[in-house]
């Protein structure tokens, strides 16, 4: 290859913000062929994280140090143009909407796109994907926003999609039992003050699961936020018949899903039937 060329491709490169990722897809876009990749990392100018995958090395750059999973989100989303959202209890934390700090160990960020790049999970990064489908609306795009100021090294000036704290919320309901607990989600509910109800109407609409629009009236109608009396129930599908979703739990004598017996008994005062 011609020095201009390389320099080219070099200037090319220089556009990627250090600590930043690229991914093999981005490099064909670009027509840098794999032997050119090779040799960018000799020089020092791209470190390969996986098969498919390279980050633009800061200047104080460690091999062996995690990289920062926000970072991986931006690069995915600005660099290498791949679809998906974060959402689900994370969308809650970056929402400021968690109760609980975590104490230790990699934190669980939950991912939503219809594919994923196989290399994601090789990532040696701060946090643990956890890939999900988007298949609890009919509208996969409803509720998507983004995050500014989260992102460490860039300024904040580059975003990714992240769930709003309506559809974060409906997110997390389908998350429950088995990956959230009740008591810790009664706390976000807790929280959950500020929602839009001209956000929450289209999704509650848009969402595909019964279960799920009754957990969210359940949990609604127990914290009796100001938003709450601007959402139509009448326009929703509740479905028929009772639903066992809660393993020898009680059931809720409106919404006709079975609760831990802890959900009833409570300072926001027990639900009788």
């Amino acid at each position: 290859m011609s020095v201009d060329k390389r320099q080219k491709l070099k200037s090319l490169l220089d556009t990627v913000p250090s600590g930043t990722l690229v991914d093999s897809k981005w490099m064909r876009r670009n027509q840098i062929s794999d032997s050119l990749c090779h040799d960018y990392a000799q020089r020092g100018w791209l470190h390969r994280l996986a098969q498919g995958v390279y980050i633009r090395p800061e200047k104080e750059f460690h091999p062996t140090k995690l990289i920062d999973w926000r970072i991986l989100a931006v690069s995915m989303h600005k660099i290498m143009e791949i679809d998906f959202h974060v959402g689900g209890m994370t969308a809650i934390e970056l929402h400021g909407l968690q109760h609980y700090i975590r104490m230790s160990g990699k934190q669980p960020v939950q991912i939503y796109a219809e594919k994923l790049p196989g290399w994601l999970e090789k990532i040696d990064a701060n946090a643990v994907f956890q890939p999900r489908s988007l298949k609890l609306f009919s509208d996969p795009k409803q509720g998507i926003g983004s995050l500014r100021n989260q992102t460490p090294g860039l300024g904040g000036e580059i975003n990714f999609p992240v769930s709003t704290p309506e559809r974060a919320i409906l997110e997390v309901l389908d998350m429950l039992p088995k990956e959230v607990g009740f008591d810790h989600l009664d706390k976000v509910f807790e929280s959950l003050y500020n929602l839009s109800p001209r956000k929450l109407m289209p999704l509650l609409q848009s969402c595909r699961k019964v279960k799920i629009i009754r957990l969210f009236f359940a949990f609604a109608d127990r914290h009796r936020h100001a938003w709450l009396k601007y959402l139509d129930k009448d326009s929703l599908d509740f479905g028929k018949g009772d639903r066992q979703f809660f393993k020898g739990g009680k059931i809720h004598p409106e919404y006709r899903i079975t609760l831990p017996q802890t959900f009833f008994d409570s300072e926001h005062g027990d639900i009788h039937e």
